[in-house]
């Protein structure tokens, strides 16, 4: 397999748990004989300070012309006096609607241990295994019209939820696919109690799930989902709603695995699929080797899986995180159970690598038996 990989490190913690994402990709094309070839590019405040744009042209070509585009995180408060369409999150916004994924991948799960580290009860999160699906380019984030209009002490702000039955419908079937390889479960989150796009939604998902009649179609309104996301985890299997419900209840569901940093996600449906860490870019621990590497490593299994149709690397790496995660490491957000060794974001990454050199090996000797 040859893939192209464009790696964008942006800002805050995003250099320091890309690399180690790169890390595990270059082992697990070591260890199986693929080609992948990286290209970094600016994004965010890093492309501000230095070509005076969150997303460069240069950026946008290469991750256009990418196969994968793997990203770090996007923010850093000295920007935030800036215009909202110059800041760097305009820049990632930007690069989601030009790559074309409609549909992101928040999967959250809980890991025994470090069930510790999650404040629920280990009897009500362990075992939790959820894959949010959530519409990515449409909804509040992207409808017109918009703005602010007015001075201080009079202004008037609007945002504008907007839906079709084409964007909910093709986002929907990433949702019931998905739920074929799984538990055959699809929860659909909405408000259709209050808003005319939730009604829309709801309508449009109860007739794409005929299509799908091994799978098991529910539907709850957000805020009482927010609640069972908290006390019943594990009766979700996969969660699908729109852009602004997707964003905070995925942000939610760290809450399952004890950390946002151990939450990856995948960007899938156009050309090229973005993968990336659910967190932001924490600039208050930047450079001091504390940041959780395990969302951006998490990030690359996607990579595996989606772009690259290596299911079994994928796999590999994912018993690889969890493999770090039995044999005691930590980093310093999910160490609340005081058990373990506390390890640096590079030290996560060389572990990982190694496990997966280990998996390898078993895999290979038993093939040889």
């Amino acid at each position: 397999m040859k893939l192209k990989i464009t790696i964008l490190e942006g800002d805050g913690v995003g250099p320091e748990v890309t690399r180690e994402a790169v890390r595990v990709l270059r082992t697990t094309a070591g260890l199986h004989g693929h080609q992948f070839t990286f290209t970094k590019q600016l994004i965010g405040g890093a492309a501000i300070s230095e070509a005076g744009s969150p997303l460069p042209r240069t950026t946008l070509d290469a991750c256009l012309a990418s196969d994968a585009v793997l990203l770090g995180a996007v923010g850093a408060p000295r920007f935030d006096s800036l215009p909202p369409s110059a800041r760097p999150e305009a820049g990632l916004l930007l690069l989601r609607r030009a790559l074309g994924g409609y549909a992101n991948l928040r999967p959250a799960i809980s890991y025994d241990a470090i069930a510790a580290a999650s404040p629920l009860r280990p009897e009500i999160a362990r075992g939790a295994n959820i894959l949010i699906v959530r519409e990515l380019l449409g909804g509040l984030y992207f409808g017109e019209p918009r703005g602010l209009t007015g001075d201080n002490g009079n202004s008037v702000a609007v945002n504008t939820m907007s839906y079709s039955v084409a964007e909910i419908e093709r986002v929907a079937r990433v949702a019931f696919v998905a739920a074929l390889q799984r538990h055959k479960r699809v929860t659909s989150v909405d408000k259709a109690n209050v808003l005319e796009t939730s009604q829309l939604w709801r309508a449009t998902v109860t007739r794409v799930a005929k299509d799908y009649p091994e799978v098991a179609l529910d539907h709850l309104y957000v805020d009482a989902c927010a609640m069972h996301l908290i006390t019943n985890p594990r009766r979700f299997d996969v969660l699908l709603t729109e852009n602004l419900f997707g964003d905070i209840l995925s942000d939610e569901a760290a809450v399952i695995t004890g950390s946002l940093g151990m939450l990856g996600s995948a960007t899938i449906g156009g050309e090229v699929g973005l993968y990336e860490p659910v967190h932001g870019s924490a600039p208050d621990i930047a450079g001091r080797g504390i940041a959780n590497p395990f969302g951006a490593i998490a990030s690359a299994a996607l990579l595996l899986r989606y772009s690259g149709g290596l299911e079994r690397e994928a796999d590999d790496l994912e018993e690889a995180i969890q493999f770090v995660l039995n044999a005691g490491y930590r980093t310093p957000d999910i160490s609340a159970d005081g058990f373990g060794h506390l390890a640096t974001t590079s030290e996560i990454g060389e572990l990982v690598a190694e496990a997966l050199a280990e998996i390898a090996d078993v895999r290979h000797a038993y093939h040889a038996v």
